[in-house]
C-alpha cells in the first residue's frame, strides 16, 4: 500500500526548500535493479521526480565528505550513515531501510555450479577450472567485504585470491561474474534474483552467518529540500518495503 495522498501533499507542502527541485540521490550499486521502480512509483503518486546515481557506498561517503550534492544517501552499510552524522554531514543517524544477502552466481555456460556451501568452487579450484572469479571492490564495496567474509570462512579466500577480478562495486561485480569475463562470483542477492529471472543465470544464497549482516541505512544530508524529505518518507512506506522483500531484501521492523 502506498501513502495516502494526503500524506503525501503534507510531505511535499509542509517542509522547507531545498537547493534543487530535483535532489541528487546517491545509492549504493545493489539498488539499482531496485530503486527506479520506486522512484517511479513515486512520481506517478506525487509528480515530483528524483535524480538516482548508483556506485559503491565506501565512495558516496568520501564524495559526501568532500561536499558532493546530494540529498539522500542510501548506504549498503549502515557504518558510512554514521560516520556522517558523526562528522555533522548528515542531519541525523538515519533509518534502516534493509538488510542485503550474497549469493554465489555462475552463467548457465560456466563450468562452476553455485551451491550455498561453496564446495563446487572449493573443488573447481583444487582443479585449476576456476581462471576468475568476481566480487565487488572489498575496499570500499560493502558487498565486496561480505563476499571476502564468506570466501574467508569457507577456507577458500587464499586460493581465490590470485584469481579475483573486482568490480568497482556490485553491479559491475554482477556483469563480470554472469557475462563470460569470469567463470562465477559472489554478488548481492537482488542482483542474483534479478538475472536468474532474465538471463540464463544460476545462483545459491550464502548462508547470513557467514558474514556480518549488510544493515542498509539511509539519511538525509543537511541540504535535504522538499522532495528529497518525501522520497525519504516514501521508501519507508508498505510500497516500497514491498518490492525490496520483492527483490531478496530482508525487512527490518517498521
Amino acid at each position: 500500500m502506498r501513502l495516502p495522498p494526503l500524506v503525501i501533499a503534507l510531505l511535499l507542502t509542509a517542509l522547507p526548500v531545498g537547493a534543487t527541485d530535483v535532489p541528487n540521490i546517491a545509492a549504493a550499486s545493489d539498488l539499482q535493479l531496485v530503486l527506479p521502480e520506486i522512484a517511479s512509483a513515486f512520481t506517478r503518486d506525487t509528480g515530483a521526480a528524483v535524480k538516482l546515481v548508483f556506485g559503491s557506498s565506501g565512495n558516496f561517503r568520501r564524495q559526501i565528505a568532500e561536499g558532493a550534492p546530494f540529498e539522500l544517501f542510501l548506504s549498503a552499510d549502515e557504518g558510512y550513515v554514521r560516520a556522517l552524522y558523526d562528522e555533522g554531514k548528515a542531519r541525523d543517524e538515519g533509518v534502516l531501510y534493509a538488510v542485503g544477502r550474497i549469493a554465489v552466481v555462475s552463467s548457465i555456460d560456466s563450468l562452476l555450479v553455485p551451491d550455498a556451501a561453496l564446495d563446487h568452487l572449493a573443488s573447481a579450484l583444487a582443479a585449476g577450472q576456476v581462471k576468475r572469479f568476481a566480487i565487488a571492490n572489498p575496499d570500499h564495496a560493502p558487498y565486496g567485504r561480505a563476499a571476502q567474509q564468506a570466501l574467508t570462512h569457507a577456507g577458500l579466500w587464499d586460493a581465490v585470491k590470485p584469481k579475483l577480478v573486482l568490480g568497482e562495486n556490485v553491479a559491475q561485480a554482477a556483469q563480470f561474474a554472469t557475462s563470460g569475463s569470469a567463470q562465477g562470483g559472489i554478488i548481492s542477492y537482488a542482483h542474483a534474483l534479478a538475472l536468474a529471472m532474465r538471463t540464463r543465470v544460476r545462483y545459491a544464497l550464502i548462508p547470513a552467518e557467514w558474514h556480518a549482516p549488510l544493515r542498509q541505512r539511509m539519511v538525509l544530508m543537511k541540504n535535504a529540500g522538499t522532495t528529497a524529505h518525501a522520497f525519504y518518507r516514501y521508501l519507508q512506506g508498505d510500497f516500497a518495503r514491498a518490492v525490496l522483500a520483492r527483490h531478496g531484501f530482508a525487512m527490518p521492523a517498521p
